[in-house]
């Protein structure tokens, strides 16, 4: 499966491809913010799943998601949110934009883990 992670924090990212690795996810690319991850999208139209921040500068994670879900192409691609936006109307705002789950910073590996298999037993 290839999965797309989008955040600005190289260290995040690499604690995110680093638990897919051991989860057995091999196939991550990377993107620094939502115009790299969309750039990413475009190119690999064969990603499979994305994992996306919230803030982020030029497009936020948000935007990206909009933008993702008015692309007929991605209209199904599965999303979990991680993000430090923890609040009630954040996490009802990101779902209302398209995103399938939701990550708060910090988290577990366990719990990333618990969020992608929710996910794809959804995408079945």
């Amino acid at each position: 499966m290839k999965i797309l992670v989008v955040d600005d924090s190289s260290t995040m990212r690499r604690i995110i491809k680093n638990t897919l690795a051991r989860l057995g996810y091999k196939d991550v690319l990377e993107a620094g913010d939502g115009v790299e991850g969309w750039a990413q999208l475009d190119a690999n139209p064969d990603i499979e799943m994305l994992i996306t921040d919230w803030n982020m500068p030029e497009m936020n994670g948000l935007e990206l998601v909009k933008k993702v879900r008015a692309d007929e192409r991605f209209e199904d691609l599965p999303i979990i949110m991680v993000t430090t936006e923890g609040g009630k109307a954040e996490v009802i705002t990101a779902l209302k934009a398209g995103v399938n789950n939701y990550i708060v910073k910090p988290f577990t590996p366990q719990v990333l883990k618990e969020k992608l298999q929710a996910v794809m037993g959804e995408a079945q």
